[in-house]
C-alpha cells in the first residue's frame, strides 16, 4: 500500500503539498504521490521540473472532467420548484456523476494510507464519496472559507437538512467538510470562519512556512521558478527599483473591466515606483501585452515564494480579494476588498457571504 497521495488543482496547492511534506520527519519524506489535475489549471512543465527533483515517489496527471462535459447529466442539474423533486434529482446527479468520473481516475486511491484533496468541491470529491473512500480535505487557498463559504452559499435554504443528507446519509454531496467520507478539513484559521464545521482542523500555513530550512526553500524555488536569475535581476534594476510596488492580479469580472481595474490600481499606487505585476494562475488577461512597461513575475510562481529571494523587499503589496496574511516581504499590505469592487460591478456578484445570512 502506498503512503500518501495529494490531489492538486492549482500551483498554490502544489506549494502547500511541499510544505506539508517538508514538515514530516525525514524518514517519511519521499514516499508521497502528487496528482496534478489539469481541469482548471495549465501546469506547463511543472510536472517535469518536480520529477527532476526526485522528491515525490510519483507525479501523475489527472484528466479530471467537469459535469458539464457530460450531456446526460444536464437533466439532473436543471432547477426545480418542487423541493422534493430537486433533492431527488440531486441524489441521482451525485451518484451518476461519481460513477462517470470513475472512468477518468488515474490511480487506485484505495492503495494509499492517506488521501489529501484540495477543492473536494471538484469532481474528485464526488468520486471519493461515490466509492466510499475516506480522505482529508484542505482549504483551497489562504483563508478561502473566510472570504467565501461555498458549502453554505451553494446550499442556501434548509442547509442543516442538506448537510445531514450529505454527511450522515451520503445521499447528496456537499464539499468542505460535509461529505460523509471526508475525515476532516484543514483550514488556516478557524476563528475567522463565521460558520465552522465540526470537521475543521486548524493547520496555520504560516507555521509551515516559518519552519522551512534553506535547502527546502531552494527545492521550492527550483520547482516553481523557471529563471531565477532573470527575476532577481529585474527586481534589482530598473527605474525606482528601491520603491517596489507588487500588484497581485485576480480573475475578476470580464476582461475589459479587469484591464481597467488594474490600470486604476497602478495609477493610484504606482507613482514614482517600480511596479511589479504578478498575474494569478487563472487570470487570462494578457498583461505582458497590455502592460509591457512593468516588471512581470510569471503566474506559475506562488506569491509567498517571493519572500524566499534574499534581500528583495517590497514597499507595498496590493490585492483586490487575495488574502495577504502570508506575505512577509512587504512593508505595507493593502487588500482593497468589496467596497473597491463595488465601483466596477454589481455588489451582489462578489458579496456572496452576505447572502448566507
Amino acid at each position: 500500500m502506498g503512503s500518501r497521495i495529494y490531489v492538486c488543482h492549482t500551483f498554490y496547492h502544489v506549494y502547500v503539498t511541499f510544505l506539508k511534506e517538508f514538515a514530516l520527519p525525514k524518514e517519511k519524506q519521499g514516499e508521497a504521490t502528487l496528482v496534478l489535475s489539469n481541469m482548471s489549471t495549465e501546469f506547463f512543465d511543472l510536472k517535469d521540473r518536480i520529477r527532476a527533483l526526485d522528491y515525490f515517489k510519483e507525479v501523475i496527471e489527472f484528466d479530471e472532467q467537469r459535469a458539464e462535459n457530460f450531456p446526460e447529466l444536464a437533466k439532473y442539474r436543471t432547477p426545480s420548484k418542487n423541493g422534493v423533486m430537486a433533492l431527488w434529482k440531486r441524489f441521482l446527479f451525485t451518484k451518476k456523476f461519481g460513477k462517470i468520473e470513475s472512468e477518468y481516475i488515474p490511480v487506485d486511491f484505495r492503495k494509499y494510507e492517506e488521501r489529501y484533496v484540495f477543492c473536494d468541491s471538484d469532481p474528485i470529491g464526488y468520486y471519493l464519496n461515490y466509492k466510499h473512500i475516506p480522505y482529508h480535505a484542505l482549504e483551497d487557498g489562504l483563508n478561502t472559507l473566510v472570504q467565501f463559504n461555498a458549502a453554505r452559499y451553494d446550499n442556501r435554504g434548509n442547509f442543516e437538512v442538506k448537510a445531514f443528507m450529505s454527511s450522515k446519509l451520503n445521499l447528496i454531496f456537499i464539499q468542505n467538510g460535509y461529505g460523509k467520507y471526508c475525515i476532516d478539513m484543514e483550514v488556516n484559521d478557524i476563528s475567522k470562519i463565521e460558520y465552522p464545521c465540526e470537521k475543521f482542523v486548524e493547520v496555520p500555513r504560516q507555521n509551515l512556512i516559518q519552519r522551512l530550512q534553506q535547502d527546502e526553500k531552494d527545492i521550492l524555488l527550483r520547482a516553481f521558478v523557471k529563471d531565477m536569475d532573470k527575476i532577481v535581476t529585474d527586481l534589482r534594476s530598473g527605474e525606482n527599483h528601491d520603491n517596489k510596488v507588487l500588484i497581485l492580479t485576480e480573475p475578476l469580472c470580464d476582461l475589459g473591466t479587469r484591464e481597467r481595474i488594474f490600470h486604476d490600481i497602478i495609477d493610484t499606487y504606482g507613482k514614482n515606483a517600480q511596479v511589479i505585476l504578478k498575474p494569478h494562475p487563472r487570470d487570462e488577461l494578457d498583461y505582458k501585452t497590455l502592460f509591457p512597461e512593468y516588471t512581470m513575475i510569471e503566474k506559475t510562481v506562488p506569491m509567498e515564494m517571493l519572500g524566499f529571494m534574499k534581500d528583495i523587499v517590497f514597499e507595498k503589496v496590493i490585492s483586490v480579494f487575495t488574502p495577504l496574511e502570508g506575505i512577509t516581504f512587504a512593508k505595507e499590505k493593502i487588500r482593497l476588498g468589496n467596497d473597491f469592487m463595488d465601483l466596477y460591478e454589481a455588489p451582489e456578484i462578489h458579496r456572496q457571504n452576505e447572502k448566507i445570512k
